[in-house]
């Protein structure tokens, strides 16, 4: 009788912790997998869409200032290469543009498949489960019938060893089915979130297909305006022809007397020698140009406004015009009227002079590195004074004649080596 009561009290425990430990598990089981899905994201190799998008906005940017840039600027004779200048660097970033939506429909392909593939995986997953689910359920129902079956199989042993590792099974087994009854919910949930999330992918690449539709269409007439642009240049070619020829004239002067300034400057700062090849830095001098050098690439522009490049560094041979071929011994930055000049960095003003076609000039020096800052209006410093990084130096001169184009023409030298302003400058 003894042996009865104490099976009897042992079956109620198990049934009871059984019921206790199933809504245990129901109430975590939602909240894990909550969290397990919020920090599980496909892994994309490369450029990610948000990257991709902010590349893209840049580009729009660009293209939003060269707009501003041609509508400012009126039409003439004297500024037409300029304008071509600028419709071509306005395809370029419309074709950037197109590319980079290329770009981003290929990352969105990828998570398309890779999200495909993880729902036919859950699925499988869930299919398994709920088969093995059901046929535990069939199991049970020709096994263990009812409660006084189970209490039965319990007590039809020979000793309370047997009865009681019957009993564990039993609760084992009912545990295991409440866990997979709670992953079948699981991973129900987990197949319905990746189904919104591909939803919301596969809106995204039909937006993107759209935007790049329209884009190209903005081309096409861009480039038509390009062509037009070329052939009116082209009927004036002996016109045009003579005006590179004054910008070169211009140029080469300007070129003879930095050369020049930079040579006196080298000479004081030899001590009288003239023949000095490079300046005698103080220590403080050797810092500056150490910053300087190791801010290669990460310095400000010379402009306290939007800019676009309207001609590069060296020799260029121009895209659209076979006839036409530039050299350039630094950058020039078309940008707003009334736009100001400003010193990449620390330094000391060397020089403001004043040169047929650049109007008024600046010459900074930061230790053996100079800037130049060309085609100013207004200057707002003088030889000698200490600036800092961003301080202005003047006001770009507008130009009325050329239909009202702000240019500024910018250098970059080490002693007596020309450099390349984009490689200084961020961008």
């Amino acid at each position: 009788m003894k042996r009865l009561v104490c099976i009897i009290l042992m079956v109620n425990c198990v049934v009871f912790a059984s019921s206790a430990q199933t809504r245990n598990n129901r109430s975590t089981g939602a909240s894990n997998t909550s969290d397990a899905n919020q920090q599980s994201q496909p892994a994309v190799s490369g450029l990610s869409v948000d990257e991709l998008d902010l590349q893209r906005e840049k580009a729009f940017e660009e293209i939003e200032l060269t707009t501003q840039l041609l509508a400012e600027t009126n039409r003439s004779a004297k500024n037409s290469l300029n304008r071509l200048n600028l419709l071509s660097q306005q395809l370029l970033s419309r074709k950037r543009i197109i590319a980079l939506m290329g770009e981003e429909i290929a990352v969105i392909d990828k998570d398309i498949r890779s999200i495909g593939a993880e729902i036919d995986l859950l699925t499988g997953i869930l299919d398994v489960t709920k088969n093995n689910y059901a046929k535990s359920l069939q199991s049970q129902q020709l096994e263990f019938r009812t409660t006084q079956y189970k209490m039965l199989v319990i007590l039809s042993t020979d000793n309370l060893t047997q009865s009681y590792r019957r009993m564990r099974y039993l609760r084992e087994y009912a545990d295991w089915q409440k866990e997979e009854a709670d992953r079948i919910i699981q991973k129900q949930n987990e197949i319905n979130e990746r189904k919104t999330i591909l939803e919301k992918s596969r809106a995204e690449k039909q937006r993107l297909l759209t935007e790049r539709a329209k884009e190209n269409k903005k081309i096409e007439e861009e480039e038509r305006l390009q062509r037009n642009e070329v052939s009116d240049i082209n009927k004036k070619q002996k016109q045009l022809q003579q005006q590179l020829q004054q910008q070169k004239k211009e140029a080469d002067a300007l070129l003879k007397q930095i050369e020049r300034l930079i040579a006196e400057d080298i000479a004081n700062y030899g001590k009288g020698q003239t023949d000095a090849a490079s300046y005698v830095l103080e220590e403080k001098d050797v810092k500056l140009s150490n910053n300087f050098e190791n801010n290669k690439g990460k310095l400000p522009a010379p402009i306290n406004s939007r800019y676009t490049v309207i001609a590069r560094f060296g020799e260029q041979q121009h895209q659209e015009l076979s006839h036409v071929r530039t050299t350039n011994n630094g950058i020039d930055l078309q940008t707003v009227a009334g736009a100001e000049a400003l010193s990449i960095f620390n330094g000391v003003v060397t020089r403001i002079f004043v040169m047929p076609g650049y109007n008024n000039n600046v010459i900074v020096r930061h230790g053996n590195y100079l800037t130049v800052y060309s085609n100013l209006s207004q200057v707002y410093v003088k030889a000698g004074d200490q600036v800092t990084t961003r301080q202005p130096l003047g006001k770009i001169y507008t130009d009325t004649q050329k239909g009202n184009e702000t240019i500024l023409h910018f250098q970059i030298w080490k002693e007596h080596t020309k450099l390349n302003p984009q490689a200084w400058i961020q961008r």
